[in-house]
């Protein structure tokens, strides 16, 4: 059975996302609704779930889609 640190594959490009708008995480948190804490927490990709209300809301100021945001590594 794999790790559990190993089974996470989910890649997160907020960082991206973010330079290509010339935003920051600050603006993006107070824009969203959430602390600045828990989208770094998901910007460095340690984030274990986020609530679908969130990615909305993320995509939503934004102006992209999840895929934008989020993707899948397979080994």
């Amino acid at each position: 059975m794999p790790s559990e640190e190993s089974a996470v594959d989910i890649l997160v490009h907020l960082d991206e996302v973010l330079a290509a708008r010339g935003m920051t995480l600050t603006q993006l948190a107070t824009e969203v609704g959430v602390t600045v804490v828990n989208l770094s927490v998901l910007k460095n990709g340690r984030a274990r779930a986020i609530r679908f209300s969130t990615l909305a809301r993320l995509c939503e100021v934004l102006n992209c889609q999840p895929g934008d945001i989020l993707s899948y590594r397979r080994h």
